[in-house]
């Protein structure tokens, strides 16, 4: 009997967390983490490490190798009111799109002083227009640093750890004693290209004892990059999921990795993404046939996945397109169970919490 495919609206994605079960801080060591191996109903409660025990030599764990920049600014408008960045991406040398966090938004034209402003050994924001256009979310800055410093070069001189909302730092940093830690810990261990505003936390668990192990099963590994941007936690706020506006995200696939796919395909391997970001990036390419370009992606139950065999992810927000994305990808029944189990268990929730292992459900 066929019966047509159910429809999904916004509150089908939430759920109850306590609050004690979002992380604060990262687990000891990375790959002491819990893993809930959620491929079989019951599930079964693991440790990260033991990942590489569960995959059979041949697969090839795909990761996401960008690297967080100090993405978060601080400065005042001319009028002396206090203004926050978030740099979201940059477009050239020396201009960025950015969110701006600011009590009455200023006027394009108009010159934010960040870190203390040009004169006093931090830089100028000069507003040009909203972005991507005039009624977009987004902000395009041209920075003015001293002797043509570059963008990149601004923010890691001047910029913080942008850490997710639901984790508590102070502003200052210098007297906060975790933010030193956030420096090491909220990077992968894999990190290399900069441009992310947010970690691909499902890598975060990945040590240099994992990797051996894997390396040692005979389990292949390859990367990709997408430039993680902050929309990635804007909770949905449309109940009907197609009004949803998805962020735009930069990826690129190497040639390298293209072929390491593909041996894969040839030799009957899975291919293991890690991270809902890396999901994207192998979709995207998958769907349009571009190993690097802009992507917005938005997967939702129903999604037909051509790439991912499994997924290794962390635990997400209510109402989140994450959410929407490992439901689409696990089966919507299985994960909200495996979700009850996560919060029965207290397994610790979002970026510094702990990992399941998804198998993607084949309709």
């Amino acid at each position: 009997m066929h019966h047509s495919p159910r429809t999904f609206t916004l509150s089908d994605f939430d759920f109850a967390l306590p609050e004690p079960l979002i992380a604060q801080h990262p687990a000891p060591e990375r790959s002491a983490s819990r893993l809930l191996d959620g491929r079989a109903s019951p599930p079964s409660d693991r440790i990260f490490r033991e990942l590489p025990g569960l995959l059979t030599p041949g697969d090839l764990v795909v990761f996401n190798d960008t690297r967080v920049v100090k993405a978060r600014l601080f400065g005042e408008k001319a009028s002396g009111g206090k203004l926050e960045l978030l740099i979201e991406r940059v477009l050239t040398g020396n201009e960025v799109v950015a969110h701006m966090k600011v009590s009455k938004k200023p006027l394009p034209g108009a010159t934010i002083h960040m870190a203390g402003g040009l004169a006093a050994g931090g830089f100028d924001a000069r507003l040009i227009a909203r972005w991507p256009d005039d009624n977009g979310p987004l902000f395009r800055f041209h920075l003015q640093g001293p002797a043509g410093a570059s963008a990149w070069e601004l923010m890691e001189r001047h910029g913080h750890l942008p850490l997710p909302p639901y984790i508590a730092r102070q502003q200052n940093a210098a007297h906060d004693p975790d933010a030193a830690g956030d420096a090491e810990r909220y990077q992968t261990v894999f990190a290399r290209a900069p441009g992310a505003v947010a970690a691909p936390t499902a890598a975060l668990h990945f040590d240099a004892a994992v990797l051996a192990d894997l390396a040692a099963r005979g389990v292949d590994t390859a990367s990709v990059t997408l430039h993680v941007g902050a929309g990635t936690f804007q909770p949905v706020k449309t109940e009907n999921l197609a009004e949803h506006r998805m962020h735009s995200e930069w990826y690129d696939i190497p040639l390298e990795t293209l072929a390491r796919l593909e041996r894969c395909r040839q030799r009957g391997g899975r291919v293991v993404a890690v991270g809902t970001t890396t999901v994207r990036t192998l979709e995207s390419w998958a769907q349009s046939g571009r190993a690097t370009g802009d992507t917005s992606i938005f997967i939702t139950p129903g999604f037909g996945f051509q790439v991912a065999d499994l997924l290794v992810t962390n635990f997400h927000l209510p109402k989140s397109t994450l959410m929407m994305l490992v439901s689409a990808f696990a089966g919507y029944e299985h994960v909200m169970a495996l979700y009850r189990h996560a919060v029965a268990q207290r397994y610790r929730f979002f970026s510094y919490g702990d990992a399941m292992l998804l198998e993607r459900q084949h309709s």
